[in-house]
Protein backbone atom coordinates (compact mmCIF):
# COMPACT_ATOMS: atom_id res chain seq x y z
CA UNK A 1 0.00 0.00 0.00
CA UNK A 2 2.87 2.58 1.22
CA UNK A 3 4.76 1.37 -2.27
CA UNK A 4 1.52 1.96 -4.53
CA UNK A 5 0.77 5.78 -2.64
CA UNK A 6 4.85 6.84 -3.28
CA UNK A 7 4.63 6.48 -6.94
CA UNK A 8 2.38 9.34 -7.67
CA UNK A 9 4.35 11.49 -5.42
CA UNK A 10 7.65 10.50 -7.62
CA UNK A 11 5.77 11.35 -10.83
CA UNK A 12 5.16 14.75 -9.34
CA UNK A 13 8.55 15.42 -8.47
CA UNK A 14 9.54 14.33 -12.19
CA UNK A 15 7.03 16.73 -13.61
CA UNK A 16 8.06 20.10 -11.67
CA UNK A 17 11.66 19.08 -12.44
CA UNK A 18 11.33 19.59 -16.09
CA UNK A 19 9.39 22.62 -16.05
CA UNK A 20 12.03 23.64 -13.47
CA UNK A 21 15.31 22.45 -15.89
CA UNK A 22 13.70 25.06 -18.69
CA UNK A 23 12.85 28.20 -16.05
CA UNK A 24 16.80 27.34 -14.75
CA UNK A 25 18.07 27.07 -18.17
CA UNK A 26 16.57 30.37 -19.19
CA UNK A 27 17.18 32.19 -15.96
CA UNK A 28 20.89 31.20 -16.15
CA UNK A 29 21.40 32.00 -19.85
CA UNK A 30 19.16 35.58 -19.40
CA UNK A 31 21.56 36.32 -16.88
CA UNK A 32 24.60 36.06 -18.68
CA UNK A 33 23.60 37.74 -21.53
CA UNK A 34 22.89 40.37 -19.38
CA UNK A 35 26.07 40.15 -17.73
CA UNK A 36 28.06 40.14 -21.06
CA UNK A 37 26.31 43.40 -22.11
CA UNK A 38 27.32 44.83 -18.58
CA UNK A 39 30.44 43.78 -19.50
CA UNK A 40 30.47 45.25 -22.81
CA UNK A 41 29.37 48.64 -21.62
CA UNK A 42 31.29 49.32 -18.23
CA UNK A 43 34.17 47.24 -19.03
CA UNK A 44 34.67 46.18 -22.16
CA UNK A 45 38.26 44.71 -21.82
CA UNK A 46 36.67 41.59 -19.85
CA UNK A 47 35.25 40.59 -22.76
CA UNK A 48 38.08 40.51 -24.81
CA UNK A 49 39.53 37.51 -26.53
CA UNK A 50 42.17 37.90 -24.15
CA UNK A 51 41.03 38.14 -21.26
CA UNK A 52 37.91 34.58 -22.02
CA UNK A 53 41.44 33.08 -23.20
CA UNK A 54 42.83 33.73 -19.48
CA UNK A 55 39.54 33.09 -17.88
CA UNK A 56 38.40 30.27 -19.72
CA UNK A 57 40.43 27.78 -18.01
CA UNK A 58 39.46 28.84 -14.01
CA UNK A 59 35.97 29.09 -15.22
CA UNK A 60 36.05 24.97 -16.78
CA UNK A 61 37.41 24.24 -13.12
CA UNK A 62 34.52 25.47 -11.35
CA UNK A 63 32.15 23.82 -13.81
CA UNK A 64 33.74 20.50 -12.83
CA UNK A 65 33.96 21.09 -9.05
CA UNK A 66 30.24 22.09 -9.83
CA UNK A 67 29.19 18.84 -11.45
CA UNK A 68 30.85 16.78 -8.33
CA UNK A 69 29.06 18.86 -5.80
CA UNK A 70 25.94 18.65 -7.95
CA UNK A 71 25.53 14.84 -7.54
CA UNK A 72 26.06 15.65 -3.71
CA UNK A 73 23.96 17.69 -3.56
CA UNK A 74 20.84 15.71 -5.55
CA UNK A 75 21.28 13.16 -2.63
CA UNK A 76 20.56 16.05 -0.20
CA UNK A 77 24.18 16.18 1.37
CA UNK A 78 27.11 18.73 0.66
CA UNK A 79 30.38 18.03 0.07
CA UNK A 80 32.96 19.97 2.53
CA UNK A 81 35.87 17.47 1.34
CA UNK A 82 36.11 19.43 -1.84
CA UNK A 83 39.08 21.61 -1.31
CA UNK A 84 41.41 19.22 0.54
CA UNK A 85 40.32 16.74 -2.53
CA UNK A 86 41.06 19.08 -5.04
CA UNK A 87 44.97 20.22 -3.29
CA UNK A 88 45.72 16.51 -2.75
CA UNK A 89 45.34 15.83 -6.68
CA UNK A 90 47.01 18.58 -6.88
CA UNK A 91 49.91 17.78 -4.79
CA UNK A 92 49.96 14.15 -5.86
CA UNK A 93 50.61 15.10 -9.81
CA UNK A 94 53.30 17.94 -9.15
CA UNK A 95 55.02 16.27 -6.15
CA UNK A 96 55.02 12.59 -7.29
CA UNK A 97 56.46 13.11 -10.44
CA UNK A 98 58.79 15.57 -9.80
CA UNK A 99 58.82 17.09 -13.35
CA UNK A 100 59.26 13.54 -14.93
CA UNK A 101 56.99 12.99 -17.77
CA UNK A 102 57.58 9.58 -17.44
CA UNK A 103 56.07 9.32 -13.79
CA UNK A 104 52.89 11.41 -15.06
CA UNK A 105 50.44 8.95 -15.59
CA UNK A 106 51.30 6.86 -11.98
CA UNK A 107 50.65 9.88 -10.05
CA UNK A 108 47.05 10.60 -12.15
CA UNK A 109 46.50 6.69 -11.05
CA UNK A 110 47.54 7.39 -7.43
CA UNK A 111 45.46 10.82 -7.20
CA UNK A 112 42.78 8.35 -8.50
CA UNK A 113 43.21 6.20 -5.62
CA UNK A 114 43.77 8.30 -3.09
CA UNK A 115 40.38 10.14 -4.17
CA UNK A 116 38.02 7.55 -4.32
CA UNK A 117 39.09 6.03 -1.35
CA UNK A 118 38.23 9.04 0.35
CA UNK A 119 34.64 9.57 -1.82
CA UNK A 120 33.91 5.70 -0.56
CA UNK A 121 35.27 6.91 3.35
CA UNK A 122 32.37 9.65 2.97
CA UNK A 123 30.00 7.59 1.26
CA UNK A 124 30.69 5.10 3.59
CA UNK A 125 29.73 7.62 6.80
CA UNK A 126 26.64 9.30 5.43
CA UNK A 127 24.78 6.51 3.79
CA UNK A 128 25.77 3.90 6.18
CA UNK A 129 26.41 5.17 9.69
CA UNK A 130 23.97 8.05 8.87
CA UNK A 131 26.47 11.03 10.19
CA UNK A 132 25.59 14.36 9.12
CA UNK A 133 27.59 15.11 5.55
CA UNK A 134 27.97 18.63 6.57
CA UNK A 135 30.51 16.63 9.80
CA UNK A 136 31.36 13.72 7.80
CA UNK A 137 32.84 15.18 5.24
CA UNK A 138 34.87 18.23 7.39
CA UNK A 139 35.98 15.13 9.61
CA UNK A 140 37.50 13.73 6.22
CA UNK A 141 38.56 17.53 4.53
CA UNK A 142 40.96 17.38 7.92
CA UNK A 143 42.48 14.03 6.98
CA UNK A 144 43.18 15.32 3.32
CA UNK A 145 45.29 18.15 4.94
CA UNK A 146 47.06 16.06 6.71
CA UNK A 147 47.96 13.83 3.34
CA UNK A 148 48.65 17.08 1.79
CA UNK A 149 51.22 18.28 4.36
CA UNK A 150 52.32 14.86 5.14
CA UNK A 151 53.48 14.63 1.00
CA UNK A 152 54.40 18.47 0.21
CA UNK A 153 55.87 19.96 3.49
CA UNK A 154 53.43 23.04 2.18
CA UNK A 155 56.20 23.50 -0.70
CA UNK A 156 55.10 24.07 -4.14
CA UNK A 157 56.17 22.10 -6.77
CA UNK A 158 56.51 22.75 -10.25
CA UNK A 159 54.43 20.39 -13.09
CA UNK A 160 55.53 18.23 -15.44
CA UNK A 161 55.96 19.59 -19.20
CA UNK A 162 53.64 17.01 -20.23
CA UNK A 163 50.49 17.85 -17.76
CA UNK A 164 51.68 21.54 -19.29
CA UNK A 165 50.86 20.90 -22.46
CA UNK A 166 47.63 18.63 -21.66
CA UNK A 167 45.93 20.86 -19.02
CA UNK A 168 47.21 24.52 -20.14
CA UNK A 169 47.52 24.16 -23.67
CA UNK A 170 44.89 25.08 -26.45
CA UNK A 171 43.17 23.40 -29.23
CA UNK A 172 41.54 25.25 -31.89
CA UNK A 173 41.84 28.09 -30.18
CA UNK A 174 40.36 27.41 -26.99
CA UNK A 175 41.85 26.21 -23.73
CA UNK A 176 42.14 22.49 -23.21
CA UNK A 177 40.80 22.95 -19.90
CA UNK A 178 37.38 24.24 -21.64
CA UNK A 179 36.83 20.49 -23.93
CA UNK A 180 37.26 18.62 -20.21
CA UNK A 181 34.63 20.11 -18.52
CA UNK A 182 32.33 19.78 -22.19
CA UNK A 183 33.26 16.23 -21.47
CA UNK A 184 32.18 15.92 -18.09
CA UNK A 185 29.28 17.85 -18.69
CA UNK A 186 28.20 15.41 -21.21
CA UNK A 187 28.90 12.80 -19.83
CA UNK A 188 27.20 13.65 -16.42
CA UNK A 189 24.16 14.45 -18.65
CA UNK A 190 23.90 11.61 -20.36
CA UNK A 191 23.92 9.36 -17.19
CA UNK A 192 21.51 11.17 -15.23
CA UNK A 193 19.05 11.80 -17.98
CA UNK A 194 19.33 9.20 -20.19
CA UNK A 195 20.11 5.81 -18.21
CA UNK A 196 17.93 4.13 -16.01
CA UNK A 197 20.46 4.49 -13.34
CA UNK A 198 20.50 8.00 -13.67
CA UNK A 199 16.54 8.18 -13.15
CA UNK A 200 16.83 6.03 -10.26
CA UNK A 201 19.70 8.58 -8.89
CA UNK A 202 17.49 11.40 -8.74
CA UNK A 203 14.28 9.77 -7.76
CA UNK A 204 15.79 8.66 -4.70
CA UNK A 205 17.33 11.89 -4.20
CA UNK A 206 14.11 13.61 -4.82
CA UNK A 207 12.63 10.73 -1.85
CA UNK A 208 14.70 8.46 -0.26
CA UNK A 209 11.64 7.21 1.74
CA UNK A 210 10.35 5.91 -1.44
CA UNK A 211 12.68 4.61 -3.30
CA UNK A 212 13.79 1.87 -0.65
CA UNK A 213 9.56 1.43 -0.59
CA UNK A 214 10.59 0.71 -4.32
CA UNK A 215 12.99 -1.73 -3.64
CA UNK A 216 15.91 0.42 -4.50
CA UNK A 217 19.91 0.12 -3.28
CA UNK A 218 19.48 3.77 -1.34
CA UNK A 219 22.53 3.39 0.56
CA UNK A 220 24.30 2.43 -2.55
CA UNK A 221 22.79 5.40 -5.00
CA UNK A 222 23.83 7.69 -1.97
CA UNK A 223 27.47 6.23 -1.30
CA UNK A 224 28.21 6.12 -4.75
CA UNK A 225 27.33 9.91 -5.04
CA UNK A 226 30.50 10.74 -3.13
CA UNK A 227 32.62 8.78 -5.01
CA UNK A 228 31.93 9.94 -8.25
CA UNK A 229 32.06 13.49 -6.64
CA UNK A 230 35.68 12.67 -5.62
CA UNK A 231 36.10 11.74 -9.51
CA UNK A 232 35.78 15.39 -10.87
CA UNK A 233 37.71 16.97 -8.13
CA UNK A 234 40.58 14.41 -8.83
CA UNK A 235 40.02 16.15 -12.61
CA UNK A 236 40.08 19.56 -11.44
CA UNK A 237 42.99 18.71 -9.40
CA UNK A 238 45.13 17.19 -12.14
CA UNK A 239 44.11 20.41 -14.58
CA UNK A 240 44.45 23.23 -12.00
CA UNK A 241 48.30 21.87 -11.76
CA UNK A 242 48.49 22.11 -15.57
CA UNK A 243 47.54 25.31 -15.77
CA UNK A 244 49.10 27.03 -12.95
CA UNK A 245 52.65 25.79 -13.31
CA UNK A 246 53.86 25.86 -9.46
CA UNK A 247 50.49 25.52 -7.90
CA UNK A 248 50.30 25.49 -3.94
CA UNK A 249 49.21 23.15 -1.77
CA UNK A 250 45.52 25.43 -0.80
CA UNK A 251 44.25 25.37 -4.49
CA UNK A 252 41.30 23.86 -3.65
CA UNK A 253 40.00 26.48 -0.67
CA UNK A 254 38.83 29.11 -2.81
CA UNK A 255 36.79 26.38 -4.64
CA UNK A 256 34.13 25.32 -2.18
CA UNK A 257 31.72 28.14 -2.12
CA UNK A 258 31.85 28.34 -5.79
CA UNK A 259 30.88 24.76 -6.12
CA UNK A 260 27.98 24.88 -4.21
CA UNK A 261 26.71 28.70 -5.53
CA UNK A 262 26.68 27.37 -9.31
CA UNK A 263 25.03 24.32 -8.33
CA UNK A 264 22.27 26.52 -6.55
CA UNK A 265 22.18 29.24 -9.67
CA UNK A 266 21.69 26.43 -11.89
CA UNK A 267 18.39 25.66 -10.47
CA UNK A 268 19.21 21.87 -7.95
CA UNK A 269 17.14 22.10 -5.17
CA UNK A 270 19.18 21.67 -1.91
CA UNK A 271 16.97 19.81 -0.98
CA UNK A 272 17.92 17.09 -3.31
CA UNK A 273 16.47 15.33 -6.63
CA UNK A 274 16.69 16.29 -10.28
CA UNK A 275 20.11 18.14 -11.32
CA UNK A 276 20.99 20.10 -14.36
CA UNK A 277 24.15 19.76 -14.49
CA UNK A 278 24.01 21.95 -18.74
CA UNK A 279 22.54 24.85 -15.96
CA UNK A 280 25.16 24.45 -13.45
CA UNK A 281 28.49 24.78 -16.17
CA UNK A 282 26.35 27.80 -17.63
CA UNK A 283 26.35 29.27 -14.18
CA UNK A 284 30.19 28.50 -13.80
CA UNK A 285 30.95 30.91 -16.76
CA UNK A 286 28.58 33.25 -15.43
CA UNK A 287 30.14 33.38 -11.48
CA UNK A 288 33.53 33.32 -13.12
CA UNK A 289 32.93 36.20 -15.88
CA UNK A 290 31.35 37.86 -12.65
CA UNK A 291 34.26 38.27 -11.21
CA UNK A 292 36.34 39.25 -13.86
CA UNK A 293 33.70 42.17 -14.68
CA UNK A 294 34.38 43.23 -10.57
CA UNK A 295 37.85 43.01 -10.88
CA UNK A 296 37.67 44.76 -14.20
CA UNK A 297 35.66 48.06 -12.56
CA UNK A 298 38.46 47.95 -10.05
CA UNK A 299 36.36 45.47 -6.87
CA UNK A 300 39.48 44.37 -5.14
CA UNK A 301 40.16 40.55 -5.25
CA UNK A 302 39.70 40.25 -1.24
CA UNK A 303 36.33 41.24 -2.36
CA UNK A 304 35.18 38.20 -5.09
CA UNK A 305 33.97 35.88 -1.85
CA UNK A 306 31.64 38.23 -0.53
CA UNK A 307 30.23 38.44 -4.91
CA UNK A 308 30.06 34.78 -4.70
CA UNK A 309 28.21 34.47 -1.57
CA UNK A 310 25.66 37.17 -2.94
CA UNK A 311 25.68 34.61 -6.17
CA UNK A 312 24.83 32.34 -3.61
CA UNK A 313 22.47 33.83 -1.55
CA UNK A 314 20.56 34.97 -5.20
CA UNK A 315 20.06 31.43 -6.51
CA UNK A 316 18.88 30.68 -2.74
CA UNK A 317 16.29 33.54 -2.78
CA UNK A 318 15.27 32.59 -6.33
CA UNK A 319 14.63 28.75 -5.47
CA UNK A 320 12.82 29.68 -2.44
CA UNK A 321 10.49 32.38 -4.05
CA UNK A 322 9.80 29.50 -6.77
CA UNK A 323 8.98 26.58 -4.54
CA UNK A 324 6.91 28.70 -2.24
CA UNK A 325 4.76 29.57 -5.33
CA UNK A 326 4.38 26.28 -6.25
CA UNK A 327 3.15 25.43 -2.14
CA UNK A 328 0.32 28.49 -2.67
CA UNK A 329 -0.39 26.83 -6.27
CA UNK A 330 -1.19 22.92 -4.86
CA UNK A 331 -3.02 24.30 -2.22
Amino acid sequence: MSAVSTIPTLSGNYGAGRMQLTRSFITVVFSTVVLLVACLVFAPSSVSWGALSGSLPFAAIIAIVGLGQLLVVQQGGFDLSLPGAVSLAVVVSTHFPQQNDGLLYQAVLLALVFNISIGLLNGILVSVFRLNAIIATIGTNALLYAAVFAMSGGVPSVTTDLLATIAGGETLGLPNAVYFALGATALVSFMLKKTVGGRRFEAIGASPAAGEAAGLRVRSYQMMAYVYAQLFYCLAGILIAGITREPTAFQGDSLLLPSVAVVVLGGTSLLGGRGFPISTVLAAFFLNQLSQFALTVGVPYSAQTIIQALALGFGIGVYSLRRSGNVRKTT
